[in-house]
């Protein structure tokens, strides 16, 4: 029985092979063309019915080879259409239309109300009055403290040591068991104006706290995406002591604004144009990305950037009233993701 079996299975896969046989003899007969060796043309179908579903097929080996044809013929269909529209700009010329805008999450945002107008007069008393208001009148100069949880680990105090490289007149000292109700006294005291407290887990470092003294306020940042400057490919030789540029992206709302604010606090007033360095913190769907360069002019028209490092991305978990306080303190604003991340489109910063 078991022979008969393999005969039966053997004439099976025989069958099969000239049945494949026979359809690529009849594909190469026809020509470039469009017609067969005999000269006449091959009837015009569509290769799939509108009513037609892959789904229904029931050999799987059959269901994969079709859908990959219906994956081929949507692709030629694409790139056929692309360059017909190419080709119908170019006729046009000046008088073609506007390209039309791709959809995206970020240009489909939903509407905030608190995003900022720069014509508001209440937003301009509110920033005159906060707690950053010494820093942008100039009555104070940064002076930033940067630390880590207790015990840390190789990587994270290297982190600290290059943070300490891009912010200027900021010192490490290491933690040593101190709670940080003790160490933001002794801040004070000293004339720090931010407290930097990188936390790790396993290792790695995850969270940021960043305290603006002495009256607050205090953010908690989730940190992910972490790499060194001995892990970014092709990147420049380790920055200068020149004090750096810094740009802030689509910090758009109120508490966009406060976030922004707190960044721009750590940097000197007046950046050295001649070191060629910039401190980014991009916002981007509530992740922000900070990135470190120094450009060079190969034009009038074209930049040239190399990235310096460190590099990581951070998630805002809550902004506190006054200085860090876990038990009494006063949020402001805490994210909560079962409410608050209910739409894709919703963005806070």
């Amino acid at each position: 029985m078991a022979k008969a079996g393999d005969k039966s299975g053997g004439s099976g896969k025989k069958g099969l092979k000239r049945k494949a046989a026979s359809e690529e003899a009849q594909e190469a007969a026809v020509g470039e063309d469009g017609t067969t060796e005999s000269g006449v043309q091959p009837p015009t179908t569509a290769a799939f019915p509108p009513g037609f579903s892959i789904s229904e097929i029931k050999n799987k080996q059959r269901r994969h080879l079709m859908f990959t044809r219906w994956k081929q013929q949507q692709r030629k269909e694409k790139l056929a259409a692309k360059k017909k529209l190419k080709k119908e700009r170019e006729a046009l010329g000046d008088k073609a239309p506007p390209k039309p805008i791709p959809k995206t999450i970020d240009n489909q945002r939903v509407y905030d109300e608190t995003i900022v107008d720069p014509n508001d007069e209440e937003v301009a008393y509110d920033e005159a009055t906060d707690e950053f208001a010494s820093y942008f009148n100039r009555q104070t100069s940064p002076k930033i403290l940067i630390t880590t949880s207790d015990r840390p680990h190789g990587r994270t105090v290297r982190l600290c040591e290059q943070l300490s490289t891009v912010i200027p007149n900021s010192h490490v000292y290491y933690r040593r068991g101190l709670a940080l109700k003790k160490i933001i006294p002794q801040c004070i005291s000293r004339d720090f104006t931010d407290l930097i407290v990188i936390n790790e887990d396993r290792k790695i470092p995850n969270g940021l706290i960043l305290s603006h003294l002495p009256n607050g306020p205090t953010a908690h940042f989730k940190m992910s995406s972490v790499r060194l400057r001995k892990e970014i490919k092709r990147r420049g030789k380790d920055p200068t002591e020149h004090i750096p540029e810094i740009i802030l992206n689509n910090f758009t709302t109120r508490l966009g604004h406060s976030i922004g604010r707190m960044f721009a606090s750590l940097f000197p007033h007046n950046p050295q144009f001649i070191g060629r360095q910039v401190a980014t913190f991009h916002n981007q769907r509530d992740y922000i990305f900070f990135r470190f360069h120094r450009y060079i002019f190969k034009s009038e028209k074209k930049v040239g950037i190399q990235e310096l490092g460190p590099r990581f991305t951070l998630k805002l978990r809550s902004l506190q009233k006054g200085t860090f306080d876990s038990k009494y303190g006063e949020y402001e604003w805490v994210h909560k993701p079962r409410e608050m991340d209910t739409s894709r489109r919703k963005f806070h910063l």
